[in-house]
């Protein structure tokens, strides 16, 4: 099958990882999965939600948002409607999930870290550049404290990227963008550590229901996406963090 963009079926897009570009958040980096662009910022505050205190352990918590215009129609900001949407909502609590899944809380302290996960531009995988990016400033607040002195070591058990699948015309593919994600038949999106563990997958069949063979299919493209997805990870923060 000819995809749009010319890709093979189990390409992603061109990744490009930015890291450091607040000067004033703990951690930070601007990622692009093609032409989807998310800003990611990671801040840490010396306090945890209400059920964790007094326990020792710190809290990962994430927020979405996307700009106006970083669709091809204008979105009203969701400020204006005085309530995040049910999207929005489902999108943090997945992106604040994914990050648990991978830091030793225990190990953290009583802090809070708060990843910001702001939409420059929209073309398909939003969430799953979040939680990827997400991961990368994550990574930059928590060895902040490490070198400060405030933590003995890094509290991550590991990396964790995520990547959208979808079967278009039959076949599945990977990391579509908006022009194949709005025709897919069916879409997921996968949530995998850096040792192929699963955080979280979600598919939906938007059509007819899809194939045990079609879903085995996706999967193995997701842990295809994520392992190379976790090397740009460790190459840009290599590079960032000597």
């Amino acid at each position: 099958m000819a995809r749009p963009s010319g890709r093979a079926a189990d390409q992603l897009r061109e990744v490009r990882i930015e890291v450091g570009v607040n000067r004033y958040a703990e951690g930070s980096c601007l990622i692009a999965f093609g032409y989807t662009r998310v800003l990611c910022t990671a801040t840490i505050e010396d306090k945890v939600p209400p059920f964790l205190r007094n326990s020792g352990r710190g809290w990962i918590t994430a927020e979405y948002s996307m700009l106006p215009r970083a669709t091809q129609t204008r979105t009203p900001r969701e400020v204006g409607r005085g309530a995040p949407s049910g999207r929005t909502h489902e999108i943090q609590r997945l992106i604040g999930r994914s990050l648990r899944a991978v830091t030793l809380l225990d190990a953290l302290g009583e802090r809070q870290i708060t990843v910001d996960c702001d939409v420059l531009e929209a073309d398909g995988g939003t969430r799953c550049a979040s939680i990827t990016g997400g991961y990368v400033a994550l990574y930059q607040a928590l060895d902040r404290l490490v070198r400060a002195g405030e933590l003995p070591r890094l509290p991550l058990r590991e990396e964790v990227a995520a990547v959208s699948c979808a079967i278009v015309a039959g076949e599945p593919v990977l990391d579509p963008d908006y022009s194949e994600d709005s025709s897919a038949e069916a879409d997921g999106n996968f949530v995998f550590s850096a040792s192929g563990g699963i955080v979280e997958i979600q598919v939906t069949a938007e059509h007819l229901p899809i194939s045990a063979v079609q879903f085995a299919a996706m999967r193995e493209l997701a842990a295809k996406g994520t392992a190379e997805l976790i090397a740009k990870q460790r190459d840009a923060l290599r590079k960032a963090l000597p």
